[in-house]
């Protein structure tokens, strides 16, 4: 008597249940709904995983099956093209060995030893013509478990494929699969070492582009060997494409790196050491201002300022815990009175040695000390980028010391200094609460108390916020801030931690009202984070063009002739005694090309005086984006200025 199988019972998205034949799979799922959505389907998130659209299903799963449509299928589509263009860079370059091909964000790269060539652009160019031909040719993407490790071990190694050899060798106990690519009659053409999941064919590829080519190390050690990587990006479909590329394009044109050159920023020198800043006239203006205003909204909220020592002994980083969990990132001792000491990587230890200098009473808390502190951390080379990435920058600090009835109400306090600086900046931003990880340190009363002063604080402000369950420190749940530039890209911003782990390694404490000994809170918040990162963004954000208020030069006066020169120096000193960041160009060139100097410069003003503006007492103002902006007296550029530089305007 034969055994009748067990249906298999799958829950949609809607809830709704669909019953299947035992083995059936994702694919069979989409069949069962519709022909439409089998066609169109590439697919399946199983219970909140990513699958190929062959995954045999099981009672229980909770099945989402997907299409273009779906922001998750990207993934499936940049991971099945990285190895489409893998498999064209053996076609081209047969002597080509392949490392690894992840995806990034928007997009992916892959690995390469190609010997003795160097990839060019006109490489791409005919990588990416074979890539169109295999997606065309509907190769089929199939997985296949392999059977015997050993064989297969062989197999890489007698072709040469040693990085495909060593990663199956770790992960031999792993159930390594293969992704097979078969032509129309099912013969393997190519195949890579891959854990999935992948498209059930080539056919979906069809909007793709290689971007660039750079260096890289297998499994990023600079003692292995040295690969080349390439850079690309898929989308679903030519539109979503070719929008990717003119975002890439604005985003090049926005490069801090090259605006700098052109606006004589900053400059880093290889006989001081990557990763460290030299910040020129121009760009510290910006910084000064900045710094200005963060102060002044600091003392509007109670904020004490405080400065610490660039270096400490070590005996500080054993009891902060640094020496133990972030000894890699900090640089080596140096010895002092046969003593090691070393650089900063953070400022709380310093705060909290302020902090216990007199004993502390409920009375005197909340204590809110901010400091302008410069760190150093060890990045290495090949993360460094611009001032986005350095070894030795200055946080925006603050270290607030509370007791736990005043917690909710100091990441209040926080929230709304965040709103009043990001969005002056012209930032939007969204927030994330970061909770408990799996390992951790403290109880769990004290991770709910501080966890619940985050959530609470951000519900009642009426904060949009997602949880990034697990994603909060060892020490400490978090809300961390992302910001959306003029562009629409993400980057990292504020953040604020309460901390459970420092005040019990220092004994930071208080006496109560019950006149015992009580442990302090402790919440660590950076607003705009580091100078140079906050920055450095800022200059990409505003795309060179500072508004008036933080612009290196406010008002560039221009003396059309020299007979004109002694009432634009009169107009110029006029604004600078009225703390306008003014500058002459007094040059013997023409006044058209000084405005388009002017302009490249991104001067957000200037002033041409000529004979009839001489002669009325007056100047006619250009702005650097609506060109002729009127004929004004100097009191009323002054008042013009004044109340733009006043509202912070974009």
């Amino acid at each position: 008597m034969s055994k009748v199988e067990t249906p298999v019972v799958v829950t949609l998205p809607d809830g709704a249940q669909k019953e299947l034949q035992a083995g059936e799979t994702a694919a069979d799922l989409a069949k069962s709904i519709s022909e439409g959505l089998y066609r169109n389907c590439v697919g399946a998130l199983i219970n909140d995983e990513i699958k190929d659209l062959h995954t045999p299903l099981h009672t229980g799963d909770k099945v989402k099956l997907l299409t273009a449509k779906d922001e998750e299928s990207l993934e499936l589509l940049r991971h099945s093209t990285a190895h489409v263009m893998a498999e064209a860079v053996q076609s081209v370059f047969p002597e080509a060995r392949i490392a690894i091909g992840p995806t990034i964000k928007d997009g992916f790269y892959y690995d390469f030893e190609i010997p003795e060539h160097t990839l060019s652009i006109e490489d791409l160019e005919k990588i990416e013509a074979k890539m169109k031909e295999i997606a065309k040719e509907n190769q089929q993407i199939v997985r296949f478990d392999i059977p015997d490790v050993d064989k297969q071990l062989d197999e890489f190694r007698k072709d040469g494929e040693k990085f495909k050899a060593e990663l199956l060798e770790e992960h031999r106990d792993h159930n390594p699969t293969l992704y097979l690519m078969k032509d129309k009659d099912g013969k393997v053409i190519w195949n890579d070492l891959c854990a999935g999941p992948h498209l059930p064919s080539t056919k979906h590829i069809k909007a793709f582009k290689l971007l660039k080519v750079s260096g890289s190390y297998w499994r990023g050690d600079e003692n292995r060997e040295n690969l080349q990587r390439i850079y690309a990006t898929a989308w679903w479909s030519k539109q979503d494409l070719d929008d990717h590329l003119t975002r890439l394009e604005e985003a090049e044109k926005r490069d801090h790196r090259k605006l700098s050159k052109q606006l004589d920023l900053f400059s880093v020198h290889e006989e001081v050491g990557p990763g460290l800043i030299f910040w020129h006239p121009n760009l510290a203006t910006v910084r000064d201002t900045i710094e200005d205003f963060w102060r002044k909204e600091h003392r509007k909220r109670g904020y004490q300022f405080v400065y610490t020592p660039h270096v400490a002994s070590e005996d500080l980083y054993k009891i902060s815990g640094h020496l133990e969990n972030y000894a890699e990132n900090m640089y080596a001792p140096m010895d002092i009175d046969e003593h090691p000491y070393r650089c900063k990587p953070m400022n709380c230890p310093g705060h909290i040695m302020i902090y216990k200098t007199k004993l502390r009473s409920y009375r005197d808390l909340p204590l809110r000390y901010a400091e302008l502190g410069t760190v150093y951390r060890y990045e290495r080379s090949g993360v460094l980028h611009g001032m986005l990435r350095v070894r030795g920058f200055t946080q925006d600090d603050s270290h607030i010391f509370c007791t736990p009835e005043q917690l909710k109400g100091e990441i209040d306090g926080i929230l709304d200094l965040i709103d009043t600086l990001m969005t002056t900046f012209g930032y939007t931003y969204k927030c994330y609460l970061s909770t408990r990880p799996e390992k951790y340190l403290g109880t769990d009363e004290e991770w709910e108390l501080a966890t619940s002063g985050l959530e609470d604080a951000m519900k009642d402000r009426g904060i949009d916020y997602e949880i990034d369950e697990g994603g909060g420190v060892f020490y400490a749940p978090k809300i961390d801030v992302k910001l959306f530039d003029a562009i629409g890209r993400e980057w990292q911003g504020p953040t604020i931690q309460v901390d459970l782990n420092l005040p019990r390694r220092f004994d930071v404490s208080y006496i109560g009202e019950d006149g015992e000994k009580h442990r302090a809170i402790m919440i660590h918040r950076a607003v705009l984070g580091s100078m140079e990162r906050f920055v450095g963004g800022l200059i990409e954000h505003y795309a060179g063009a500072f508004p008036l208020w933080l612009a290196p030069t406010q008002v560039l006066v221009l003396p059309i002739s020299d007979r004109h020169q002694e009432f634009a120096s009169k107009v110029h000193q006029q604004l600078r005694d009225n703390d306008i960041r003014a500058h002459i160009d007094n040059r013997s060139e023409t006044v058209n090309y000084r405005i388009r100097e002017g302009q490249m410069q991104q001067i957000p003003y200037m002033v041409v005086i000529g004979d009839k503006e001489e002669a009325e007492g007056k100047v006619a103002i250009r702005h650097r984006r609506d060109g002729q902006a009127g004929i004004l007296s100097v009191d009323e550029l002054l008042a013009k200025l004044k109340s733009e530089i006043d509202s912070k305007e974009q």
